[in-house]
């Protein structure tokens, strides 16, 4: 028996080297063997409630820098005409996240089968009182009496105005709203002294004091601390069947704003294209309006109270609706 374990243990010693040489062969074989494919990213469809606002263009940039694909997300984007037509797609199941106003929060007391996720911004800054060059209006205190041009008369343009006239101790309809209807219509106007000034968005405005059309008398985000002028939405169903995606969008999406605070250049190269204004405006909206971004998209109770006067007001909703049960703070990054 001795002797035959020492036959075997002999043989061993000699397969040794043979054996030692093959697992080097096959581990040299699996070093050169191609890394197996990435877990494809999973598709979610996003839209924006209107196509060349500076507020949206973090999803540009979270596209093109590839920080989306890095949360393993694959987004499909896609431009409205508009809140109404923003809930629309969310009801109809055409897109799964809504970037829109807080404003349009009001949808969900009407059967939007959605809920808020995220604050994205604050204070309306977005928004500007323009007049004419010449204007005699050197102030907000001049402004009582006068006509001041909107989109319509529920808006939250004319909201804006009723605000600063109620603030200013005339009442809300100390300063004339006149709803005109697109951007052109309200410079139109002006032009002809038909109203004193108008209510638009800042890159607007900024571009029609640029060609000497106007001077801007008023930002909002000063009179509106307590605000979310911009909420992220997903419907329903994407809460309800991929809330990982929902996640993974709100990570990409403040790792974006991120990236946005520490990179001007990157951030006006991509957005003065979708913006559709000059290098110059573009570089000046960005100085505008990063500030108003939210980094960790926390809601603010405060200006959760204020939007809910402001569907009142507006006469959207009878009554004050329980904001709390809009949104939620679940899926925000930890």
């Amino acid at each position: 028996m001795m002797f035959a374990n020492a036959k075997l243990s002999s043989r061993l010693r000699r397969g040794a080297p043979s054996l030692l040489a093959m697992l080097a062969a096959l581990l040299l074989l699996l070093l050169l063997l191609p890394p197996p494919p990435p877990a494809a990213a999973e598709t979610l469809r996003v839209g924006k409630s209107v196509p060349e606002a500076f507020s949206f263009v973090p999803l540009d940039v979270g596209i093109e820098t590839g920080i989306f694909k890095k949360n393993g997300l694959d987004i499909e984007a896609s431009a409205l005409s508009g809140g109404a037509r923003l809930q629309q797609a969310l009801a109809a199941d055409s897109i799964d996240i809504g970037l829109g106003s807080g404003p349009d929060m009001s949808a969900i007391a009407k059967g939007s089968p959605v809920k808020a996720v995220a604050a994205m911004a604050g204070a309306p800054f977005l928004i500007a009182l323009l007049v004419r060059p010449d204007s005699a209006i050197k102030s907000v205190d001049d402004l009582k009496g006068k006509k001041i041009a909107v989109s319509t008369a529920n808006s939250l343009t004319a909201w804006l105005v009723r605000e600063l006239s109620r603030q200013k101790g005339w009442g809300p309809g100390g300063i004339e709203i006149e709803p005109l209807g697109a951007t052109p219509g309200l410079f139109a106007a002006l032009k002809t002294n038909q109203i004193d000034g108008l209510v638009a968005d800042i890159a607007t405005l900024l571009q029609a004091e640029q060609r000497h059309e106007g001077k801007i008398l008023f930002r909002f985000g000063n009179l509106v601390k307590d605000f979310h002028i911009h909420v992220i939405f997903a419907s329903d169903k994407v809460i309800a069947k991929r809330p990982d995606a929902v996640r993974a969008f709100l990570k990409g999406w403040f790792e974006t704003i991120a990236f946005m605070r520490a990179d001007k250049a990157k951030t006006v190269a991509i957005a003065k294209d979708i913006i559709g204004v000059d290098q110059a405006i573009t570089e000046r909206t960005y100085d505008e309006l990063m500030p108003m971004f939210s980094d960790g998209g926390k809601f603010n109770p405060k200006a959760m109270a204020v939007l809910a006067r402001s569907y009142v007001e507006l006469k959207i909703l009878p009554a004050e609706p329980d904001m709390s049960r809009w949104y939620t703070e679940a899926f925000l990054p930890r």
